[in-house]
This record gives C-alpha cells, structure tokens and sequence, in this order.
C-alpha cells in the first residue's frame, strides 16, 4: 500500500467518525431518583388498645431490574381479614446496591411522603389508613390500616405511591389518599400496586 492510499484511507475514517459523531451507544437516560428492587408490606395485628394480636406477616413486590423501570415486577398479593385493624410498615431496598433504602427515607422525612390509592381506598373503599410514623413528619413507613367489617367485595387493588421533594404544605397534601398528589409537586420514586384480599 502507498503512502498516498494510507493518507487517503486516514482521511476517510476521520470524516467517517465526525458524521457520525464517534459514538459507539446511545447515552442512557439519568435516572435521578432511587433504584428501588423490593417493597415489603409487613401487617401486626392490632387490638383496641393498639397491643400486637399474634405474628406479624408480610408481602413483597420486587424485580432485579427496578420496581420503576423493570418490566415484570413480581408482586405478592395482600390477605387481610375483616374487621381487623393492622399496623403496616413498609419496608424499601435496593438489592443491586445492597442498600436499605428505608433509612434514607425515614431521614430525608421532610422531602418524602406515601400516599394509598386505588380503589381499595378510593372506590368503594373497604380499607381505611392513617399515618403512624413516629417523627414530627407524616411520610407512611408506618401507618393504621383497618378492614371493614362488611365490605361490598372482597378484592380490590392497593397502589402505593412514594412521592420525592413535593411541596409538605400544600393543601391536602397530609392526606394518605391525596388523589390529586402531583398538584403538590415533586415526583414519584415509587409506584406499585398490590392486588389485596379481604377474607
């Protein structure tokens, strides 16, 4: 091979990558919210007294990709019976990092909230909940969940939806079936929904 043949092949790769900007993939999309892998909803009975009725049990979502951007999360489905009344904590890992993401949430209190929808809550509903954290914030981690004595149906879905640095103070906000959540703000870093039983 020429020299003359050298330079012109030289010449055609560099003009080659400049329209082609020289990328070898497609930049990925931040992402700047959590990677959440695993919710666990864990129900203790309660009495009148608010004292523990028996063990306590529990029901997971999860995918190893992200509730949030997988595709085929596994999601348990939630039995609860009537007329009982439970304490759930909910419970949020990230499983790629090895990290309790729950924590976090519990620190950063005053930029996170939970909110209950579906119609579980809000059709018809047949559960009631009501925030039970424990600090000065209302963020859901811990919350009252009571079964009607006698629902019209037996089955229902229960969304749960975790929303990110959302305006704490605006009106309505404060409630745990805030249907119209996205007018506070913020954005979500979780959204799932379990099929839920009353038995």
């Amino acid at each position: 091979m020429n020299t003359k043949h050298k330079v012109y092949l030289i010449a055609l790769a560099f003009a080659s990558c400049t329209f082609s900007s020289c990328t070898s993939e497609d930049p990925v999309p931040e992402n700047d919210g959590e990677l959440i892998t695993d919710v666990t909803l864990t129900f203790q009975e309660i009495d009148a007294s608010g004292n523990s009725v028996g063990a306590p049990f529990d029901f997971t979502a999860s995918d190893a990709e992200g509730i949030e951007i997988g595709s085929t999360p596994t999601v348990e489905t939630v039995m609860l019976a009537k007329g009982k009344t439970y304490q759930m904590t909910i419970d949020v890992y990230n499983a790629v990092a090895g990290e309790d993401i729950t924590e976090e949430i519990e620190a950063e209190g005053d930029e996170h909230q939970f909110y209950f929808l579906g119609s579980a809550f809000t059709s018809s509903p047949f559960l009631s909940y009501a925030y039970d954290d424990n600090g000065e914030e209302l963020i859901g981690l811990k919350g009252i969940v009571t079964v009607q004595q006698s629902p019209g149906f037996n089955n229902a879905n229960m969304q749960i939806l975790l929303r990110h640095a959302l305006d704490k103070n605006y009106p309505g906000a404060d409630n745990p079936n805030f249907t119209n959540y996205a007018q506070a703000g913020g954005e979500s870093d979780l959204d799932i929904t379990f099929p839920v039983v009353v038995e």
